[in-house]
């Protein structure tokens, strides 16, 4: 397997002092999205953390120590954010803690 290009910047970031925000994103069938995110250059918001909830309610953690798996990846674009739901820093933290 190659080296993920991605790990040094998501790092990167995440150990910036980047002040953080949270979002959440919804499906149909049940799926959820949860982000922490910071800005980086040209002032997009680019996820640092990220659990993905699957419709079974089991939570899969990506961060730049693991940034994909056979069930989902640490997204590698800029969240388009009027997209999202803000939400506070402790609803996130709260999943985040309950995941795998």
């Amino acid at each position: 397997m190659l080296p993920d290009l991605r790990q040094p910047l998501v790092r990167q970031l995440a150990e910036s002092d980047a002040p953080r925000r949270y979002w959440h994103l919804g499906d149909e069938n049940g799926r959820a999205w949860l982000f922490e995110s910071v800005e980086g250059d040209g002032h997009e918001e680019w996820a640092i953390r990220q659990v993905l909830v699957g419709a079974d309610r089991t939570g899969r953690r990506y961060w730049w120590r693991h940034l994909q798996d056979e069930h989902g990846f640490l997204t590698d674009q800029p969240l388009e954010v009027w997209e999202l739901t803000e939400i506070t820093e402790q609803a996130f933290e709260a999943v985040w803690e309950a995941s795998d």
